[in-house]
């Protein structure tokens, strides 16, 4: 942190201290994802108003091929956000990247229809999610590594953690707004004009977090940033550079993208598909759905702090193991029952019992990236990692899911996402260690050491036994 060489805080002090940072950076990280989320929760009350075909599954499958659209620059956007974080701060960064979200929710809630504008109306609709694609490419990245930094050392992953409740949050916050939205106006209002409520709601928001994030704590070393500002040494890389991540942290950018795998496509499987998977497979009224979604979605919240407690106890490893492994044998199981099923309580458990599979990725996935590299390419090293493959395979399973129910191959959309865990759980087995030294133990305290300490003594008794 920039406060690294000042006088030590008490352990209650550094906890305070955590915690008020921790809020801060989690409201900004809150309220993107609402903003992003609110567009698949709302699509099927505004793709009228944008998108020509009748068929409704066709025009939701037009859609989400635009809300894949983000995704294309989410690469581009953890590159630029991780180089700026890296070099000029996590504040700035995360400030800038809110600014823009808010920008983008305002324009969708303005936004004129294809009535009134023709197809201009679709090209600024699919300018608008590369905007808001671009700000959360770097707004992962840079929160992943700012929370894990402003972290206390033994607890790193409970306060890691509340990236994700906060993620989760946000898509919960927008299925709220989506059941209050339902009861509150008659289903044609919602359809021609309610759906822009949402997005005006966001983007508002957004300000209310640029004025809280302004007053968070910096942890980018001030030697850090001058090291980026310094001219270039022959052979030399400069912090948050290409160069940099390529030449020294290549090896730990594969195992990044390899932890992502596996878990992006589960996540947006279980809480963003799964909303339409039910409205079109089981059955189930949407007014049910919308109930379901959130109160699995809320369980799911409360329980990333709990994960992330274990992991501080027993190590990282441990709960991808348990998200590997179950989610490969039960992923077909559970989604090929959720089709089949027309019981919403039935649908509930299903879900939820997915949900469950995939904490052991959610709730630490941000602080296992973080711990792979050092402070000085970490937000472009974890934002670029997991753009890669969110962008490849994460963001497309909405548009994936959406292809195969329309040609009757559901099945295969089982296989691909046990498939894509399978990937990511040789990754778990064979690149990581648990509980092994990490640069943000170097950096800012072992995370550990009272117990290696204590391995260590018990290995000096057997040898002298």
């Amino acid at each position: 942190m920039s406060s690294q060489h000042a006088t030590p805080l008490s352990e209650a002090a550094q906890t305070r201290k955590a915690v008020g940072n921790i809020l801060k950076g989690s409201a900004g990280n809150l309220v993107e994802w609402y903003d992003l989320y609110t567009y698949t929760v709302f699509a099927a009350y505004f793709q009228s108003h944008f998108f020509n075909s009748t068929d409704d599954l066709q025009a939701g499958l037009e859609a989400m091929a635009v809300f894949s659209t983000s995704f294309l620059m989410r690469p581009i956007g953890a590159w630029f956000f991780g180089r700026y974080a890296d070099r000029k701060g996590r504040k700035a960064a995360l400030t800038l990247s809110v600014t823009l979200m808010s920008a983008g929710s305002f324009a969708t809630a303005v936004l004129p229809t294809q009535d009134v504008i023709g197809i201009w109306a679709l090209i600024l609709l699919v300018a608008i999610r590369v905007l808001q694609g671009f700000s959360v490419g770097g707004e992962y990245g840079t929160s992943a590594t700012y929370m894990s930094e402003a972290a206390t050392s033994k607890r790193r992953g409970f306060f890691s953690s509340f990236q994700y409740v906060t993620l989760i949050g946000g898509q919960m916050l927008a299925l709220l707004v989506l059941v209050i939205l339902q009861n509150a106006i008659p289903k044609g209002d919602l359809t021609e004009w309610g759906w822009r409520i949402p997005f005006a709601i966001g983007g508002v928001a957004a300000l209310v977090v640029l004025w809280l994030r302004r007053s968070m704590e910096e942890t980018v070393s001030v030697e850090q940033v001058q090291a980026a500002k310094a001219p270039v040494v022959a052979g030399a890389a400069r912090p948050g550079t290409m160069k940099l991540l390529l030449t020294g942290h290549w090896k730990p950018l594969l195992i990044c993208i390899g932890v992502t795998l596996g878990g992006t496509v589960a996540f947006y499987t279980y809480t963003n598909f799964i909303l339409k998977f039910m409205n079109d497979t089981s059955g189930i009224a949407k007014t049910d759905t919308s109930v379901i979604n959130f109160w699995a979605l809320f369980i799911f919240m409360l329980l990333q702090p709990v994960y992330g407690m274990i992991s501080d106890k027993v190590g990282r490893k441990p709960l991808l193991l348990w998200f590997g492994i179950t989610g490969v044998l039960f992923t077909w199981p559970l989604l090929s029952a959720l089709a089949g099923t027309k019981d919403p309580l039935m649908a509930f458990l299903l879900m939820m019992g997915g949900l469950l599979i995939v904490g052991g990725y959610t709730s630490i996935n941000a602080l296992v990236k973080a711990e792979l590299f050092p402070a000085s390419i970490r937000a472009l090293g974890v934002g670029l990692g997991y753009a890669i493959a969110n962008s490849l395979f994460g963001g497309t399973v909405p548009l994936i899911g959406a292809a195969l129910q329309k040609v009757g191959q559901v099945d295969l959309f089982f296989t691909y996402v046990t498939v894509a865990i399978g990937i990511s759980l040789l990754v778990y087995i064979f690149a990581l260690r648990n509980k092994k030294v990490t640069h943000l133990d170097r950096e800012q305290g072992d995370a550990w050491s009272q117990e290696r300490k204590a391995d260590d003594e018990k290995d000096k008794d057997l040898l002298n036994a």
